[in-house]
């Protein structure tokens, strides 16, 4: 038999019966052989930071924020905590300019939350945050829905959720302290973006774009619009008022102090009651 026939014949043979079999499926050089163990559960990490819209990073000053990441489809929750670290470099945040690729809030250390889940297969979750912890009434609270792929992690900046709104108090006066009807009083208030830094004319945070004001009300009545002035000696936004008569607010006043931005939607609101007497009180014989 001729060399060319017998190559032929080896051809067919093998074109008939051993061309089907998966062994003889060499892979090119260079390149890897193939993952073997497609249905095994592959460690994935993700990384979640949680910041004031237009501020920095919620850290410990204010309590931090809690971070929940649930199964859209089974509604397990997968992770909950409470994010780490501290609110970030505030040159690099709000002043450094950067390309759209380049990390915001990891280029230096910032607080964030990280979770390691073993996954067989792409999870579509819900990652939702809460914050800031230490100022209740300033809570804002925000979520979003991300897949999840086995294997490939989601680190660096990670997923970023903004939270708008204000952490606004009230210092003076206090809340719940008798107030004496026509009285001459100062309110003051502290107002802070929910990362924790203090509002105030030329910073960073520009007071002077942000519409402060207070109200001072009896029940759901404004009784009176007060217009707010920075004290920079206090670092505290001030108005005087006079406080009215006792037969007039039986169930006592309530203050009430908004702080909006126009330009980005965030608003933050503080308020406090307080009853009202019709004369002072003399102080208690020892």
């Amino acid at each position: 038999m001729s060399p060319t026939v017998a190559t032929a014949r080896l051809l067919l043979l093998c074109g008939a019966v051993l061309a089907p079999l998966p062994c003889l499926a060499i892979p090119a050089e260079g390149e890897p052989p193939p993952d073997l163990r497609l249905n095994d559960p592959k460690p994935t990490t993700i990384l979640v930071r949680v910041v004031g819209q237009g501020a920095m990073v919620l850290g410990r000053e204010v309590g931090s924020a809690r971070v929940t990441i649930t199964d859209v489809v089974t509604k397990q929750i997968l992770a909950t905590g409470i994010q780490q670290g501290e609110a970030g470099d505030q040159n690099q945040i709000m002043r450094t300019p950067r390309l759209m690729e380049e990390p915001h809030y990891s280029s230096r250390p910032a607080a964030a939350f990280t979770a390691t889940f073993d996954l067989l297969h792409p999870t579509l979750v819900e990652v939702t945050a809460e914050g800031p912890l230490a100022y209740p009434a300033s809570s804002q609270r925000a979520s979003t829905t991300v897949w999840l792929v086995p294997g490939q992690d989601t680190t660096n900046d990670g997923i970023v959720l903004h939270l708008y709104g204000y952490i606004v108090q009230i210092e003076h006066p206090k809340s719940g302290e008798p107030l004496i009807a026509k009285d001459d009083v100062i309110l003051r208030a502290s107002i802070r973006t929910l990362s924790g830094a203090l509002l105030r004319p030329h910073g960073d945070w520009d007071s002077r774009k942000i519409h402060i004001y207070g109200e001072l009300m009896i029940g759901e009545r404004i009784l009176e619009r007060l217009q707010l002035f920075y004290n920079s000696d206090r670092a505290r936004f001030e108005a005087p008022f006079f406080v009215p008569l006792s037969k007039d607010a039986p169930e006592g006043i309530t203050l009430r102090v908004v702080a909006a931005d126009p330009s980005s939607g965030k608003v933050g609101v503080g308020k406090a009651s307080y009853p009202v007497l019709s004369e002072r009180l003399p102080p208690k014989k020892p």
